[in-house]
C-alpha cells in the first residue's frame, strides 16, 4: 500500500443553454433524451472547470475545537501509494486489489500511474477514473476472516449508525481532511496500510503511527491528493475524519461510482429528469 498529499475548497456553478422554445426539435425530444444533454453539459463543464482548479491557501490552519468529534491526527509521515502499483523494497503489497475490493484496478478503469506525463489534473490522462482518485490508505481494517471485529463497534465513532451485518466494512468510502501547511484537501478511505490493519489505537485514538520501513509512515495518499498538496517524496501532514456533509466541493467531488458527491448528483440529475 501506498502514501502521498493533497489541497483546497472551490466551488462551481452549472449553467444549461436555453432552446428556443419554437425549434420543432425541442418538442421531439424525450425526457430521457433532455436527461442525457444535462448529464453531458454537466460533464463537459466539470471537465473545464477541473484542469484550471488551482489549491486555495487556508487563511488559518484550524486547530482542534472543545468537544470535536473527531481529533487531527498531526505531524504523520504520509507516503504516496496508487492503484496498480507493483510491489517494491518497502512496498511488499500490490495494489491491483485492495482490503476491500479484489477488482480495485479494474473497477477504478487501470493503473493510477503517478508519472506526471501519465497524469492530466488530479486524474490519469489515458482514461476516466470510474472511482474517485482522491484515496487513501490507514492501518486499520474493521473485518478479519470474513467477520467483524469484535472491538468495532466499540472504537469507531459512527459504527452504530452505519453498520448493516458482520463481515461488511463500515470504514469504506469514509472521509478524511488531509492538511499540509495551508493546503487543504478531502479523499475517501479506500484500502488498508501501510503495513498494519490493526493499529486501531492510532487511527481512533491518540497513539503515534509505529516503526515502519517508511519511516513510521501512518497514511498513504493518492497521486492526485500529493498533486493538490504539492507533498514531495515523504512528508508529514496532518489528518482528520469528517461526516460527508462537512466536505466541501472541490476536484475530489467529480469522479467516481464510489464518491459520495457523485452518487448525491445523479439522485439529483435523476429527480430532475422525472420532472422534465
Amino acid at each position: 500500500m501506498g502514501a502521498f498529499m493533497t489541497g483546497n475548497g472551490w466551488s462551481f456553478a452549472l449553467i444549461c443553454g436555453l432552446v428556443s422554445a419554437g425549434s420543432p426539435v425541442l418538442f421531439a425530444q424525450t425526457v430521457t433524451e433532455r436527461a442525457a444533454r444535462f448529464t453531458e453539459n454537466a460533464m463537459k463543464l466539470r471537465e473545464s472547470i477541473l484542469f484550471k482548479i488551482e489549491p486555495k491557501n487556508l487563511e488559518s490552519n484550524p486547530t482542534q475545537s472543545p468537544g470535536e468529534r473527531y481529533p487531527w491526527h498531526t505531524q504523520i509521515m504520509t507516503t504516496v501509494f496508487w492503484i496498480g502499483e507493483s510491489p517494491s523494497g518497502n512496498n511488499p503489497v500490490p495494489n491491483r486489489s485492495s482490503a476491500w475490493d479484489c477488482n480495485w484496478a479494474k473497477n477504478f478503469g487501470g493503473s493510477d500511474s503517478p508519472e506526471p506525463a501519465e497524469r492530466k489534473g488530479f486524474i490519469p490522462a489515458r482514461f476516466v477514473p470510474r472511482q474517485n482518485p482522491f484515496y487513501v490508505a490507514l492501518p486499520f481494517n474493521d473485518v478479519s476472516g470474513g467477520r467483524t471485529k469484535a472491538e468495532s463497534y466499540k472504537i469507531i465513532p459512527w459504527f452504530r449508525e452505519t453498520f448493516q451485518r458482520s463481515g461488511e466494512t463500515v470504514l469504506k468510502g469514509r472521509w478524511i481532511a488531509i492538511r499540509n501547511g495551508n493546503l487543504m484537501c478531502y479523499a475517501q478511505w479506500e484500502d488498508v496500510g501501510p503495513f498494519r490493519s490493526d493499529h486501531w489505537e492510532y487511527v481512533f485514538g491518540h497513539d503515534r503511527p509505529r516503526p515502519n520501513l517508511n519511516r513510521g509512515a501512518g497514511l498513504d495518499v493518492s497521486p492526485a491528493i500529493r498533486d493538490y498538496l504539492k507533498l514531495g517524496t515523504n512528508n508529514l501532514t496532518d489528518w482528520r475524519f469528517v461526516d460527508f456533509q462537512d466536505v466541501p466541493p472541490g476536484p475530489w467531488a467529480l469522479y467516481g461510482d464510489n464518491n459520495t458527491f457523485v452518487i448525491e448528483r445523479r439522485k439529483r440529475e435523476a429527480a430532475f429528469a422525472k420532472r422534465q
